[in-house]
């Protein structure tokens, strides 16, 4: 019900702050079209990288940095953010499969002190931001180089070391093994099952990238396993072999997710490059060849709902330009999955004094792919790795992200089955300083999305669905709000034309 007539003014000011207003133009007849992209970083925990700072932290310190890692992706307009879970066959959440991560506790094994769940607190307080957040699993490390400690009894290489190999340093499930397979999609299905995360993510760790020792390659250690494989009926070939095995975990992956919850998207970051000369002129890792790996395969059978290359080098790379690897990807995308490029946004510079080189950037070189990006039809979003960077922002990296390309919010691709029915209209309700909206009883809001218009320029704002209003100022004539339910569907807008002092 509209209420009074004073003019007004969305301004955002949520529980949670640090949304931004946009304008456009458009006649006071048509409601501009809501911005759809996907805005991401990757929050690694590996190594500490970005969460948390360092390991051992009292649970309340770890909370706050994760909550300042949040709100810095709503101050630079992002709308997902991808957790590292699993970066090692341990957890950084409450597994009953596998122990606590020493990056979490500085001990394998124990929990944070005081006791609490990293992953269920993050899920709520990504959701209250508005943002989405998906899960990041390795699926084949067990150990890296620099891990401290010993290991706990539960971890695979005490628990499961029939399946564990050594190689160049680290261990590594072999992925020729069954048993690997099943307990990387037992772990899966246990958080897709018990957290209300919004997708699956996996990044380019698939075979172990390749070593060598006195100048020679050496080989994985997957002798008995392909063996006992060939005996059973398997196939001879061992690159063959190889890429199957990653293939069908890839498949597998994609099914049984779907099969839990249909709306939690799966989404795989491989290397950038397919082959060389795809297309003619790229140089690089042949990762079918190097990682057994095929991502373009995992693309035209449709097992994945997006694809995120790591597009790791500069626009004007000699051996692998961006756009010219980005428009390849696309090309290959025959099904219309969502193809979201990686960026290394962690090589722009930390000071804006410092040198550059080849693998120092300027800000201004993020800034060129995303608008790289949004030139190549069928490329809709970008993931930025890591967050760190844009939690300091680098160069000023995030200030001008927000200022510049992120500008204007937007929503998330709306590439997942629809579930459920079409939101409501809201109720809404302007009542001297605040505009309140609301739904039916019994509904919810993933998110609100508020247009205003003043003259021929219009305003979008986007707030969490935990929102019940937002504050009044002047020079409005017209509002229209809607929502967007979980599938990403918008649904009817309600439009008030404001009138009077």
């Amino acid at each position: 019900m509209f209420i009074g007539g004073a003019v007004w003014l969305v301004a955002l000011v949520t529980m949670v702050g640090g949304f931004g207003l946009v304008c456009g133009r458009a006649s006071a007849a048509e409601l501009p079209p809501l911005a759809r992209e996907f805005r991401a970083a990757w929050i690694a925990t590996v190594a500490n990288i970005d969460w948390p700072s360092k390991p051992g932290l009292p649970a309340d310190v770890q909370r706050k940095e994760l909550i300042r890692l949040l709100d810095r992706a709503v101050e630079t307009r992002l709308n997902a953010v991808i957790l590292q879970i699993r970066p090692a066959a341990d957890a950084l959440y409450a597994s009953p499969l596998e122990p606590w991560s020493e990056y979490l506790s500085g001990t394998m094994g124990e929990p944070p002190i005081p006791a609490y769940d990293p992953l269920e607190f993050a899920v709520a307080e990504a959701h209250a931001r508005g943002l989405e957040l998906h899960v990041w699993f390795n699926p084949y490390r067990v150990r890296m180089t620099g891990a401290k400690g010993p290991a706990a009894a539960t971890h695979a290489s005490v628990a499961l070391p029939a399946i564990v190999r050594r190689y160049g340093g680290f261990l590594w499930f072999d992925p020729g093994e069954p048993a690997a397979a099943d307990r990387f999609l037992e772990v899966v299905r246990d958080v897709v099952s018990r957290y209300d995360v919004d997708g699956v993510h996996i990044d380019d760790y698939f075979y172990p990238y390749p070593v060598a020792e006195e100048g020679k390659p050496v080989p994985f250690p997957d002798d008995e396993s392909h063996a006992r494989a060939v005996a059973a009926g398997g196939l001879a070939d061992r690159a063959a072999w190889r890429r199957d095995n990653v293939d069908r975990l890839v498949e597998r992956l994609w099914r049984e997710v779907k099969g839990l919850k249909p709306h939690v998207l799966v989404g795989i970051s491989p290397f950038g490059i397919w082959r060389p000369g795809h297309p003619p002129g790229i140089k690089g890792l042949d990762q079918v060849a190097a990682l057994n790996a095929d991502p373009r395969r995992w693309l035209r059978e449709g097992w994945l709902d997006y694809l995120a290359p790591q597009l790791y080098w500069r626009l004007d790379s000699e051996g692998q330009p961006y756009e010219k690897l980005l428009r390849w990807w696309v090309g290959e995308n025959r099904l219309g999955r969502g193809v979201w490029p990686g960026n290394y946004t962690s090589r722009v510079r930390r000071e804006s004094a410092a040198a550059l080189t080849p693998t120092v950037w300027e800000a201004e070189e993020i800034l060129g792919q995303v608008a790289t990006t949004r030139a190549v039809g069928g490329a809709e979003g970008n993931i930025h790795f890591s967050m760190k960077a844009l939690a300091d922002d680098f160069d000023g990296v995030a200030t001008k992200l927000a200022a510049g390309p992120y500008a204007e919010p937007a929503v998330v691709p709306a590439i997942r089955e629809a579930f459920g029915p079409l939101p409501s209209s809201p109720m809404v309700e302007l009542d001297g300083e605040r505009l309140s909206f609301a739904l039916p009883e019994g509904e919810s809001a993933w998110l609100w999305v508020i247009r205003s218009r003043s003259g021929d320029r219009w305003q979008t704002a986007i707030l969490p669905g935990a929102s019940t209003d937002v504050s009044r100022a002047d020079g409005v004539e017209e509002v229209a709000v809607s929502v967007v339910a979980r599938d990403g569907r918008e649904g009817p807008a309600v439009r008030l034309e404001v009138t009077g002092p």
